[in-house]
């Protein structure tokens, strides 16, 4: 659906925000709502809680109290989601003393200010000196921010609008969503038979000896992958205290730099050489594998030739595979699908934070074809993945242009970008 623009506009005197509706006015957020923080703790949060507990992220928690019964909008007054977390809430609920709340709305509607806010804000707290160790609003940021306020019909109607068309996109964004998963799930399928049963649907089959695995190829051997990592470069992980980056440094890998393909090499840490070199028994060969041992555990990533001798984190094993008994594209697939997720599973059970330490990675279990065997695999694997790779790539730009155009859309409503006063006649129509 396409919209008009308003017949007439002036300048709003704010450099982001640009022309709005000459009808349209121009105030501070102090003037439209009353603002406060807190009093709770993220220890106050319950599993069981009865009602909403607004904390400083995207996710909210549960509380057996409430101080409060109303309708308001919440915002994170420090940490990683500073003017870029806000909620919008009518009932019973609490929030943590570093959540700033707005209520008592005068003279605009709680879901337009919402809408606005979380549009706009950002652009403020993020480029107004918002950024430091730890993010955070200074209150000043909030009460004084500029609110451009349509007449009451106005908000209604864009209110409206907003949640119609937002409401068609997130139905296609959740459409997407659900392809990527099944184009999941058919990779993993792909994967796990080919490194469990092989390609010959005639093999003689025999008992794995690991319950969980159930048969595997006659011919094929089942041991600890430890079994086929190089002797002079065991499984180790890498640096434990990075500090600051060094331009001059060496490489430093970190998870967030190969979990969706390789980041490009200027987005990637570089480790300063007097602090990386205590470190030398992790450096990386091309073909080495790399394992995230805390956090997202099990992730894999080849290393590339581009990368021959940079070291990693902590958080990371690497994992040099001795080529004389199994290819590194084979142990990765293998890792990468359900074999490595049981493996992960049984070794991270019970654990608080997900983790594995490099006795758990060593006792891994992993299913040995012959090398000219794991060679044919990985070509099957490479060729059947290929197409689902292409779809979930292109299901995935999807997602990206449909948020870009949910994103448009919202901020165009609130800042009079687009006159929605027909938008009830045409729904109607």
């Amino acid at each position: 659906m396409s919209f008009p623009k308003y017949p007439k506009y002036k300048d709003s005197g704010v450099e982001w925000l640009g022309d709005v509706p000459d009808h349209w006015e121009m105030l501070r957020l102090k003037f439209l709502s009353d603002i406060q923080t807190g009093d709770k703790d993220t220890v106050d949060a319950e599993d069981e809680g009865e009602y909403p507990f607004f904390v400083r992220s995207q996710t909210v928690e549960r509380i057996s109290t409430f101080t409060f019964d109303c309708e308001a909008i919440l915002t994170a007054g420090d940490g990683v989601g500073v003017g870029k977390v806000f909620h919008y809430h009518r009932g019973p609920f609490d929030f943590h003393q570093r959540v700033y709340m707005m209520n008592h709305f005068h003279g605009i509607d709680g879901r337009f200010l919402f809408h606005y806010l979380r549009e706009n804000f950002y652009k403020v707290a993020l480029e107004g000196g918002a950024k430091s160790t730890v993010d955070s609003i200074r209150r000043p940021m909030l009460t004084d921010f500029p609110v451009v306020v349509p007449t009451v019909e106005e908000q209604s109607r864009i209110v409206t609008l907003v949640d119609a068309e937002t409401s068609k996109i997130d139905a296609l964004i959740a459409e997407q969503r659900r392809l990527i998963e099944l184009l999941k799930e058919k990779r993993q399928a792909v994967i796990s038979h080919a490194v469990t049963k092989g390609l010959n649907p005639d093999a003689p089959m025999k008992a794995s000896g690991i319950e969980w695995l159930g048969d595997v190829p006659e011919h094929w051997s089942v041991f600890p992958l430890h079994r086929i990592v190089q002797q002079r470069r065991p499984i180790t992980y890498g640096i434990v205290q990075p500090g600051e980056p060094d331009e001059s440094g060496r490489f430093m890998i970190r998870n967030q730099d190969f979990t969706s393909g390789w980041a490009n090499p200027d987005s990637l840490f570089r480790v300063s050489n007097s602090i990386e070199e205590p470190y030398q028994r992790a450096r990386m060969k091309p073909n080495d594998l790399i394992m995230t041992i805390v956090g997202a555990v099990g992730s894999v990533g080849i290393i590339p030739a581009w990368l021959d001798g940079a070291n990693t984190t902590q958080n990371l094993a690497r994992i040099a595979i001795d080529e004389t008994k199994a290819s590194p594209f084979y142990v990765a697939a293998l890792l990468q699908g359900p074999v490595g997720s049981r493996n992960v599973e049984f070794y991270s059970k019970g654990s608080v934070q997900a983790a594995l330490n490099l006795g758990h990675v060593r006792r891994f279990w992993v299913t040995v074809p012959p090398l000219n065997e794991q060679t044919q695999i990985v070509e099957h694997i490479n060729g059947h993945t290929a197409g689902l790779d292409a779809l979930t790539a292109e299901a995935t730009r999807a997602i990206d242009l449909l948020q870009e155009r949910r994103t448009a859309l919202i901020s165009a409503a609130v800042t009079g970008k687009i006159d929605v006063r027909e938008f009830a006649n045409v729904e109607a129509a």
